[in-house]
């Protein structure tokens, strides 16, 4: 039992973590907090984190012990639809069944607004005090695993579920984090096919009080069009930190392009800048579909503006500053053609009507952005049949006000 009134077994715990996390490594990890949970009152602490495509939880497997051999996690993978450490993950919420002896807490791993998993802990008091210490708890595991992952291939490995591509490989090891939140803006973005993957891309940062966000479509579906992709979003980068403007940032990519690639690849893309304290919104679009908008659970269209010509191809055609004042809630959606472009098994596109009524249908039920883009990226993968004929990216943008 949980006594938060005599907390030194707590204390012990965190302090010990946090001394433990500088030499622990990710394979060691769940045997970590396993023995130091246990200390505290905690039994049966199990760690289990979401796959790339976020279909299932994955269990993080203690020193010697493989998922089916243990009896206490007989459960090495949950799907997230169908299950409470599932419904868990997906709401965001602390979710509890009863128990004969113990009740057993599925908790959100959380980091910003980055769904990593679940934490699973049973106690025998499950009181307000304990679940605070076990929701503490999941915020610490979850930041060691965003610290440790980026060094793990056993992680990597851990959250494929198939073999990836060299050019997938090559994008995702480009793009940041899929979700970002703070008091004042909130990203979350997918990308299919998630293992085959090539051309697309998306990118984006904070830098004070501006939010940039980008999304790429290099011509092709092979590794040539990952390198495309790569070259865009790191003369994106550059560029950006440098201080350029939207435009002057679009003639730096078009230059790194023609450069390195010629004028055999060229690359779409759509730039954006969101002051965070106004609102204002500005975007460029090279050769690429305009950003959609949602106020208040339904569509509001955004001004008409002209798109300049795709990057790469050398034509000399300027681009077109877009401007707009946005609302606090509203959300931006900037998406590839992969998205409405590709056909179902019977021919007919998914479709731009179809992608914004979905996305206005599961705005209105209030779920996180990043549960929104789950279900819509899961949507469109079932409607074609569970294979996209082209790369499929959505970026999610949400301006929570000043």
């Amino acid at each position: 039992m949980v006594d938060m009134s005599v907390n030194e077994e707590l204390v012990e715990m965190f302090a010990g973590l946090l001394e433990d996390s500088h030499l622990t490594t990710m394979e060691q990890l769940p045997t970590t907090v396993w023995r130091r949970a246990e200390r505290a009152g905690f039994r049966h602490v199990a760690i289990y984190v979401v796959d790339l495509q976020q279909e299932v939880l994955r269990l993080l497997v203690r020193d010697g012990v493989r998922g089916g051999e243990d009896p206490e996690y007989s459960e090495a993978a949950l799907p997230i639809n169908g299950t409470l450490a599932g419904r868990a993950f997906e709401t965001l919420t602390p979710l509890s069944e009863a128990g004969s002896e113990l009740d057993r807490w599925w908790v959100p791993l959380q980091d910003g607004a980055e769904r990593l998993g679940v934490l699973r802990v049973d106690t025998e008091d499950s009181g307000e005090e304990t679940l605070r210490a076990i929701r503490a708890l999941a915020v610490m595991i979850a930041m060691m695993v965003v610290v440790k992952r980026a060094y793990s291939d056993s992680f990597a490995r851990l959250c494929r579920t198939r073999p990836m591509s060299v050019a997938a490989e090559l994008q995702w090891n480009l793009m940041p984090p899929i979700e970002f939140a703070n008091t004042q803006v909130t990203v979350s973005a997918v990308l299919e096919p998630a293992y085959e993957v090539g051309g697309d891309a998306f990118d984006y940062g904070i830098d004070n009080d501006v939010a940039h966000v980008a999304v790429f479509d290099a011509m092709g579906h092979d590794v040539t069009a990952g390198l495309a992709a790569n070259l865009a979003v790191a003369s994106y980068r550059n560029s950006r930190r440098e201080g350029a403007s939207l435009l002057e940032t679009g003639e730096v990519i078009e230059a790194t392009l023609v450069e390195h690639l010629g004028a055999i690849r060229y690359v779409t893309a759509l730039i954006a800048d969101l002051d965070l304290k106004t609102g204002s919104l500005k975007w460029v679009s090279h050769g690429h579909h305009p950003p959609v908008r949602i106020r208040g659970g339904r569509l509001v269209d955004l001004p008409a503006c002209q798109p300049g010509s795709p990057l790469g191809v050398d034509l000399g055609m300027g681009a077109t500053v877009c401007e707009e004042q946005l609302h606090p809630g509203d959300r931006l959606v900037l998406f590839t053609d992969g998205i409405t472009e590709t056909h179902n098994p019977g021919g007919d596109e998914f479709g731009l009507d179809r992608f914004v009524n979905f996305i206005v249908r599961h705005n209105a039920e209030g779920l996180p952005i990043p549960e929104t883009l789950r279900r819509l990226i899961h949507s469109i993968l079932d409607y074609h049949g569970g294979t996209l004929q082209d790369d499929a990216t959505v970026l999610f943008l949400e301006w929570h006000g000043p």
